[in-house]
Order: structure tokens, then C-alpha cells, then sequence
């Protein structure tokens, strides 16, 4: 009898959850489209993003102070005779998170890619040293 409550309560809180979800997948598809387009980006990674930047719409002049708000911009620091960079850790976590889950998707392999294993993604490959010659 109890597994037979769980296992409704279950499908009550699945039906409810893929309810929400078409929810917040039609309010971005009204209010931000363009958001969509792009592969790697769906409800569940826009929606943070449109919350964080409606949240702060007077301090989005460019594209830094949006990275800022996410966590992702590099900050100088130095100890020393060292100077180097760290990546902010203030901002909205819940935005960092969903350009996180964006970047990862993107630089999985594509099933359209023209080669196994291909991201689609330009990634240099070294030349080899003129000094080191293989014969």
C-alpha cells in the first residue's frame, strides 16, 4: 500500500515538473526566441540567464559587465612578484551554472560532425619545431 502511494505521488510531482517545464519553455519562446536558436541553449539554461538579467537590466551596459554578473570574468590579482588572474567568484551562481551547462553542451560531439569526435569547435593544433625534425 505504501509503495503504491509513492509510486502516485511520483507521477503526480513527474506530471507536474513536465507541466512547469512547457511553461517556462513557451514564456522563453514569447519573451526571448533568439535565445533558443543556438545549439547547447534550451528553457532550463535561458531561464536563469533572463532572470539574471532582468534582475540587474540598469547594470548590463556591455558584454564584461554580463560576465561580471555571472561569475565568469577573470579578476588581476598578484602576490608578490607574481601577477596572474582568478575567475570571480561573487555573481549569480545560478547564471554561471546555466553558461556552464551551455559551454560543455556545445563542445560535446556532434552527431552532424563531419569527423568521430568532432565539437565542431577550432581548436590550433602546434607546429612542430623546426630544430626537431623527424626524419
Amino acid at each position: 500500500m505504501t509503495l503504491r502511494m509513492l509510486a502516485e505521488r511520483i507521477e503526480q510531482l513527474t506530471a507536474q515538473i513536465n507541466e512547469l517545464n512547457q511553461r517556462l519553455a513557451r514564456l522563453v519562446e514569447h519573451h526571448a526566441p533568439q535565445l533558443l536558436e543556438p545549439v547547447g541553449i534550451g528553457p532550463d539554461s535561458a531561464v536563469p540567464l533572463l532572470i539574471t538579467m532582468g534582475d540587474n537590466s540598469e547594470r548590463l551596459n556591455t558584454e564584461a559587465s554580463f560576465a561580471v554578473l555571472c561569475a565568469v570574468s577573470p579578476i588581476e590579482y598578484s602576490s608578490g612578484r607574481r601577477h596572474t588572474r582568478r575567475l570571480d567568484h561573487g555573481g549569480d551562481r545560478q547564471a554561471n551554472a546555466a553558461l556552464h551547462r551551455i559551454v560543455f553542451t556545445r563542445l560535446r560531439p556532434s552527431p552532424t560532425a563531419p569527423t568521430p569526435g568532432s565539437t565542431g569547435m577550432v581548436r590550433s593544433t602546434p607546429t612542430p619545431c623546426p630544430r626537431y625534425r623527424q626524419p
